[in-house]
């Protein structure tokens, strides 16, 4: 039987949500609430406290305040930037993918990496990179890297899965297609996705909700993205990004972006 948090469909719920350092507030409290098939951004300016929101929802960092409550089975799973990571994985697609793979007691079981290794070629699957399971990670596009990162995330089979500014690097073909696979992903196993990033344009025309951060202005807002849109700080900070209106396009829940 399904308990009353998964009939809702409640992921991560906060509830007055205060965070900062050495129990002073970096921002205004936030009330909001992540259900399965979001897609969450966070932006704010460079500064603005969202990293310390970001490492707070992800259990890194205390709270200063208020609630935050993650469902019960709830299974985050969280793709940091990969800035200089990328040089730094000699290995196989196969082996950065079977990284993210629960292996718990499993060389008591001999039939152990049989089913890892048919996890990780499912996984990769799903996010169309099937074929390069034996290529050199190092050796692949930016695209084919984070898709191949994305399918390391869906292994431990995330109800709620953090991206940390994932198209980075890429191209403009290239970021649109890790919109298109996040849309898939969502609309197929109504899966919640937050995603951080600088490319404030890009993810306002894909995203169903908003979180943002900005603490010159004193403002931590979350809601649905015409909500959040509305508000002055949000406006003006759009408008010191060169765009006239925050005029965006919003995501259907759960649809593709």
């Amino acid at each position: 039987m399904k308990t009353a948090r998964e009939e809702e469909g409640v992921l991560l719920r906060a509830n007055g949500l205060e965070v900062g350092y050495r129990g002073r507030a970096l921002l205004p409290p936030m009330t909001f609430e992540i259900r399965a098939g979001d897609l969450w951004g966070l932006i704010g300016p460079n500064g603005s406290g969202k990293t310390t929101l970001l490492r707070t929802l992800l259990g890194l960092h205390p709270r200063v305040g208020g609630d935050m409550d993650v469902g019960a089975g709830v299974r985050l799973a969280y793709v940091p930037q990969r800035g200089d990571q990328d040089t730094a994985i000699p290995g196989r697609v196969l082996d950065v993918v079977l990284e993210g793979v629960d292996r718990g007691w499993s060389f008591l079981d001999p039939t152990a990496t049989l089913r890892q290794r048919a996890q990780v070629q499912h996984a990769l699957d799903i996010v169309g990179a099937g074929t390069l399971a034996h290529q050199r990670f190092r050796e692949l596009s930016e695209g084919q890297k984070q898709r191949v990162l994305v399918a390391g995330a869906l292994v431990s089979q995330p109800h709620l899965l953090v991206l940390d500014e994932p198209t980075s690097a890429m191209d403009h073909a290239g970021e649109h297609a890790v919109f298109d696979l996040l849309g898939i992903l969502r609309a197929s196993r109504r899966l919640a996705v937050l995603i951080v990033s600088h490319h404030t344009s890009l993810l306002l025309n894909h995203v169903s909700h908003l979180a943002f951060t900005d603490r010159e202005c004193g403002a931590s807002v979350a809601g649905r993205l015409e909500e959040v849109s509305a508000n002055p700080c949000f406006q003006s900070y759009f408008r010191g990004l060169g765009f006239l209106h925050p005029d965006v396009t919003v995501a259907p829940p759960g649809g593709v972006g």
